[in-house]
């Protein structure tokens, strides 16, 4: 007679055993036709699934992000399904869930078109209208294998023979169709009703170059057909904002095949750079930073001393000379703590923060590599803090307050925090963990800080906080960071003198506000689609004449703007100034002033802004009052 116990506290007692399905409909009949899962102690399992003694139980249904996914997963399996009728001939490979959707590798003959695309979406709202029936099976592993070879499904049989001999795998079967997968599913296919298959790409069989190319179709699915439309909407939107499209268009960086995942930086984007880093540079400053700079390529013995070489070494760099070997910096940690070491400190000079623009290289895949946002040469606003266990909180608390300020002034309003603590993989006494942890979360609640707690998600040297900014089109982008580490210090042999006069190692906090510099950049270009705000905008102000006769005053009024350390520049061609002021609109440019007859005889500028507003006329000595003002104040 298992009891089972529901999300709000009720009870519910049964004669025997007893199937998620049937506890559901006990609940209710809205319930029941509404559920696509459950989660029985913790584990999403399928409608099906028998409880046979006391245990949690919530019915999961499309309101419950768990439901989505489980639409999600189900998808992925109804558009192999699809493929399989329409090319019977195609072998099915692995199917999962990703943000927003799904994806599904296939091995055929030729490409999928788009038309093929388009038919497999119809075929796929087909089945998913003759409300098929999910049903779960259970196989020995070399049964399966059987199986699968049986109607030649090689991949799925290969899939299966790197499990363990002992092991059962489940099977789903919906119509004609069965495939391997853990699940759960939705009980049928009439729950998929919302759906769209977006493209199709290539990709190696499990992730190896040396493997077959693959054809992966990625879809997406949702709860209604509102949040589709919203989702289509946000593509669209991203796409106009593609920071490499708008990079091209503005005129701020290129990249080119003799340096993959490095970027050339043009004028106007080194301007945008510029001013990024002044701000942040002034912010170390504030907040008391000392800026170092370490050296980019270093002895090999170094790395291995730090760990990096045992365990990043197919990412980093590598160079020789005069029989020594050395790396290209992966990241500055180590750096600074041979600048720490350089000096005997005491507990008195303790906290030390030491920042750096470090410019670092990883030698990321080049598949992976993606304009600014995914790169091999990058530069972070890099920071490490030196301090005792007894600091770690204060030192922290600081850290947040200067990165909401950084974001709110680089115009991210919603910023999501996560705390991640100790994995069960780690270095360090539980004690330490214990302090670690609690002045994280001390600091946290001192700032006033909602946050979700991520349990195991440390890294093994320490705790970590994470800050994701939402940008314009909602989309989340893991920018900050700030990790407590053990572990370097003391592999790197630094320690300050204590009280006592004995000597310990220090606690290094590692942090970042913008990470890297390249990827925040792109982050910024799409959050403003290119319309920078006027304190980062390349160019400030353009200054173009209605006619040649205006050309000299043009040049006066820029001169004037230049020397109030306005970024400007001057359009003097004979052209039409309806023309002109498409043309500087179109490089979203924040003002446009044009003079004319009127103008020059009052001493003033007509000011209009890129978004097409007309502020009038204005006197230079104005203008610059405004503009300075809004520079100030970085609205």
């Amino acid at each position: 007679m298992p009891e089972i116990r529901l999300p709000d506290g009720s009870k519910r007692q049964f004669e025997g055993d007893v199937t998620v399905a049937e506890v559901a409909q006990n609940i209710g009949a809205g319930l029941a036709r509404a559920a696509l899962a459950g989660r029985v102690n913790d584990q999403l399992v399928d409608l099906s699934f028998v409880i046979r003694q006391d245990s949690d139980l919530a019915i999961i249904t499309d309101k419950n992000p768990e439901g989505l996914e489980v639409i999600r997963h189900s998808t992925a399996h109804l558009l192999a399904y699809a493929v399989k009728e329409l090319f019977p001939d195609a072998q099915v490979t692995i199917g999962p869930v990703i943000e927003h959707g799904f994806y599904y590798d296939f091995s055929y003959t030729r490409p999928f078109t788009p038309e093929d695309l388009e038919s497999i979406e119809k075929k796929m709202t087909e089945i998913a209208n003759r409300d098929l029936p999910i049903t779960r099976k259970v196989l020995l592993r070399n049964d399966a294998v059987k199986y699968f070879k049986s109607i030649k499904e090689n991949y799925k049989a290969e899939i299966i023979e790197s499990i363990p001999a002992d092991q059962e795998v489940s099977l789903y079967t919906e119509g004609e169709f069965t495939d391997l997968c853990r699940g759960p599913h939705v009980p049928s296919t009439g729950k998929l009703k919302v759906f769209k298959l977006m493209k199709v790409a290539g990709a190696y069989w499990r992730g190896d170059s040396k493997n077959e190319m693959l054809q992966r179709i990625y879809g997406t699915a949702w709860t209604n057909k509102e949040d589709l439309q919203n989702y289509l909407f946000m593509l669209e939107e991203a796409e106009k904002r593609d920071h490499r499209k708008l990079g091209k268009q503005l005129d701020l960086f290129h990249m080119q095949d003799e340096a993959p995942g490095m970027v050339f930086w043009h004028p106007k984007g080194w301007s945008i750079w510029q001013e990024v880093e002044h701000y942040m540079r002034k912010m170390f400053m504030d907040y008391g930073y000392q800026e170092v700079r370490t050296p980019t390529v270093m002895d090999k013995t170094l790395w291995e001393k730090s760990g990096h070489w045992q365990n990043y070494r197919d990412n980093m760099f590598t160079t020789s000379s005069e029989n020594r070997d050395y790396a290209v910096k992966p990241m500055n940690c180590p750096g600074h703590i041979q600048i720490f070491n350089n000096t005997l400190h005491s507990y008195r000079d303790l906290p030390l923060r030491l920042a750096e623009f470090g410019s670092c290289h990883r030698n990321e895949p080049s598949g992976s590599l993606h304009g600014l946002m995914r790169v091999r040469g990058f530069t972070q606003d890099d920071a490490h803090i030196f301090c005792t266990e007894e600091q770690i909180k204060d030192e922290v608390a600081k850290f947040i307050v200067m990165l909401f300020k950084a974001y709110q002034d680089f115009g991210f309003k919603d910023v999501l925090v996560k705390l991640s603590t100790r994995p069960e993989k780690r270095v360090g006494a539980d004690e330490t963990w214990d302090k670690a942890e609690s002045a994280l979360k001390a600091a946290l609640v001192e700032n006033k800080l909602e946050f979700d707690l991520q349990p195991g998600e440390g890294a093994f040297y320490g705790p970590k906080i994470e800050f994701t900014l939402k940008d314009s089109l909602s989309r989340l982008w893991q920018c900050g960071t700030i990790q407590l580490d053990f572990n370097l210090p003391e592999r790197l042999g630094a320690e300050y003198v204590t009280e006592d006069n004995s000597r310990k190692h220090p606690v290094m906090l590692h942090r970042a506000i913008v990470g890297s510099m390249e990827r925040f950049i792109g982050i910024l270009i799409e959050h403003y689609s290119g319309a920078m705000p006027l304190w980062l905008a390349p160019t400030q102000a353009v200054i173009l004449n209605i006619a040649d006769a205006h050309a000299s005053y043009a040049s006066k009024v820029m001169d004037e703007l230049k020397k109030n350390h306005i970024r400007c520049d001057s359009d003097l061609r004979n052209e039409k100034i309806t023309y002109k002021i498409r043309e500087h609109s179109l490089q979203k440019i924040p003002y446009l002033l044009i003079v004319g007859e009127k103008e020059m005889e009052a001493g003033q500028v007509a000011v209009r802004t890129r978004k097409g507003e007309d502020l009038g006329s204005m006197s230079i000595k104005s203008l610059i009052d405004r503009l300075n003002q809004e520079v100030q104040t970085k609205v």
